[in-house]
């Protein structure tokens, strides 16, 4: 499953500000309200709780939050870059400024893990961090994430 399969250019935004992992994490769960129409509350509970397990700060400035929520019919994400980068105790100790969070159906089985790994093998390439880091528009944030993703799968 491909980041374009998951993200919709509305589930993107740049240059967000957030004082700390939780504010992060409230970000994605209000576009994430927004996009699922599923309460932002619940939202930020699900991926506060998957925190709470353990930070899914992957290491390279990179988080990959992720929750299952009883209302989707399908997989769904959502991608941020914030405007300066905030502790989230990665596994790298290193702030972290881009953040794609996954978000499975409660049903979802392994399907959620590969899309997981899918996105991590991605944001660990250094030219795609990169460009993410580099780009202007939420529109182009968009557009490297799909294209990366399909010229990986090739």
């Amino acid at each position: 499953m491909n980041p374009a399969d998951l993200l919709e250019p509305r589930c993107v935004a740049l240059d967000v500000r957030a004082d700390g992992k939780r504010q992060a994490l409230g970000v994605i769960a209000g576009l994430a309200s927004r996009s699922f129409d599923i309460p932002a509350a619940r939202i930020i509970d699900a991926l506060l709780a998957r925190e709470a397990e353990g930070s899914t700060g992957a290491g390279r400035g990179v988080a990959l939050p992720h929750a299952r929520l009883a209302d989707l019919d399908r997989m769904r994400a959502v991608f941020v870059r914030l405007e300066t980068p905030v502790a989230f105790g990665a596994v790298d100790d290193q702030p972290v400024d881009l953040l794609f969070a996954l978000f499975a159906p409660a049903h979802a089985g392994s399907e959620h893990l590969r899309a997981l790994a899918r996105v991590s093998r991605l944001l660990r390439q250094s030219e795609v961090r990169q460009q993410l880091r580099q780009a202007h528009t939420a529109d182009a944030l968009y557009a490297i994430l799909v294209q990366e993703a399909s010229v990986s799968a090739a």
